[in-house]
């Protein structure tokens, strides 16, 4: 069981090989400040793709040693990505990492048909948070990617989530299908969802996890709530993925609980390959968070 932040780094180091991780327009404060911190603690060998003189002039600045780093000098963003996206996709390199580039940009690069990362049909944002109240790392999908996803969809996003997490360690995770109730109602479609995604797991539909729902966040979080809610379940209490209805409630819970006394992580799943796509607003600490959990599967 990963309870910690810490424990993801524990796993991280555990780990024989570094990663190579190519960073598109490298040319970032924040994010090169992270970039820095994942070398020196030896995560990571970057590949950085940018304007050299202005990461030169940023490496200095967060007193990142660029000795042996391979730089490659290009101002264009887009063919920064191509150049990162394209070293993933030859193997070259094992995580690619969002830079000075819009994410639209990234995207457009990583679903490419020539040289992209695509894999499957859906790219999906997995966070995952230590929160101080709860026993165990939680992850919170989708907060960022899918806006308002069909059955299909979530179907999509819990398998991107359970591999990942069955790829951390964590075998038959288990999933609780958040809504703003547990019962199902038929004006609340978000409950309907929740009980046939419950259903397809019982008859191995989805596997390699555990899923109940509908369930609300405290329901989902708390034995004690769902006990007085009369609520029987092994999910309940005791989740490990929480899968929001939409990109509305993931985004609100996501920052709601960044606000709080908490620690995070989040990489974007459903690519040959992890890729570390941050939010400006995320801390310099959750960058290196994100680039952690990226690394800490040897078979995504």
């Amino acid at each position: 069981m990963l309870k910690t932040i810490s424990d993801l780094y524990k796993t991280a180091e555990s780990n024989k090989q570094k990663k190579i991780l190519a960073v598109a327009v490298a040319n970032d404060k924040h994010a090169l400040g992270a970039v820095a911190d994942a070398t020196k603690l030896g995560f990571v060998t970057p590949i950085l793709a940018g304007d050299k003189s202005k990461i030169i002039e940023i490496a200095k600045l967060v007193e990142f040693d660029l000795t042996g780093i391979e730089i490659i000098d290009e101002k264009d963003k887009d063919i920064c990505v191509k150049h990162c996206v394209t070293l993933v996709n030859q193997g070259k390199a094992d995580i690619l990492m969002k830079g000075n580039v819009p994410t639209a940009n990234l995207l457009k690069g990583v679903l490419n048909e020539e040289w992209g990362l695509k894999k499957g049909s859906l790219l999906s944002h997995l966070a995952v948070f230590e929160l101080p109240n709860y026993h165990k790392l939680i992850g919170i999908t989708d907060a960022a990617m899918n806006i308002e996803p069909i059955l299909k969809e979530k179907i999509g996003i819990i398998n991107n989530a359970v591999e990942y997490f069955t790829a951390m360690g964590i075998s038959n995770p288990k999933v609780a299908i958040l809504a703003a109730v547990e019962t199902v109602n038929e004006k609340m479609q978000a409950t309907i969802d929740a009980a046939i995604l419950s259903k397809m797991n019982d008859r191995s539909q989805i596997k390699s996890c555990l899923i109940d729902g509908p369930l609300a966040f405290d329901n989902a979080m708390s034995k004690e709530s769902s006990k007085h809610k009369g609520i029987e379940s092994e999910v309940a209490g005791d989740a490990d993925i929480l899968i929001v209805p939409d990109i509305e409630a993931g985004n609100i819970l996501y920052k709601a609980l960044s606000f709080s006394k908490s620690k995070a992580a989040a990489v974007i799943l459903g690519a040959k390959a992890p890729i570390v796509l941050t939010s400006r607003s995320d801390s310099e600490e959750t960058k290196l968070n994100s680039i952690v959990l990226a690394c800490v599967s040897n078979k995504i």
